[in-house]
């Protein structure tokens, strides 16, 4: 079992907040993919589904923690006991400002670079859990990156943003079979990162 852990807030409120990018992709992945209904297990609504890959369909639990984002490494961590599966199981999708709007790159090892629920994930799973850091930019101050995570996407980002989960949803076999380099490349392919305005306020990421 695989399973594709989503990074965000639950409710109403935080649904299409930045923060709220793990959440947003697994919601196009169950629809693209044919999941089944959603249902609360593990402090989390789950579902569960199989990818087709090259090497066959493999099972696949789409995980949405509903304890909150600085804390969702305790809900992995019920799922991965559940199965008995360690974090080389678990994959997490997030938004990562240090990133620009749009890039999306594929980690595996290392630290969390200031990201809590990352930080929360290797705390409960080990450094071992493999992440999906997809870009939103940074606003420019260290002051205004909460308010700016917790702020919904703008009409510019949705530009970008809804292409993007339609790249992630198509080249999601790649991320199933391990072949991570293959998936980040078909991802940028079918939905190029857009180029930054340098007359915008803040900086877009690091790359």
């Amino acid at each position: 079992m695989l399973i594709l852990a989503g990074q965000g807030n639950p409710g109403a409120k935080y649904a299409k907040n930045r923060h709220n990018t793990g959440f947003l992709l697994l919601d196009r992945i169950h629809a693209a993919h044919g999941f089944g209904p959603w249902r609360a297990k593990f402090e989390s609504e789950i579902s569960e589904g199989t990818v087709a890959t090259p090497e066959g369909r493999q099972k696949v639990l789409l995980l949405k923690p509903q304890t909150f984002y600085n804390e969702s490494g305790r809900a992995m961590s019920k799922a991965c006991t559940f199965y008995k599966v360690g974090a080389e199981a678990v994959t997490v999708l997030h938004d990562e400002i240090d990133l620009a709007p749009g890039r999306v790159r594929v980690k595996r090892g290392g630290g969390h670079s200031g990201n809590n629920g990352v930080r929360s994930a290797i705390a409960h799973l080990g450094p071992e859990v493999r992440r999906v850091r997809v870009g939103v930019g940074h606003p420019g101050d260290k002051a205004m990156v909460m308010p700016y995570v917790l702020s919904d996407f703008s009409k510019a980002d949705l530009a970008w943003f809804e292409p993007l989960g339609e790249a992630v949803c198509a080249a999601l076999p790649y991320l199933i079979a391990g072949d991570d380099e293959r998936f980040q490349t078909e991802v940028m392919r079918l939905a190029p990162a857009p180029k930054h305005d340098p007359k915008q306020t803040g900086r877009p990421g690091t790359e």
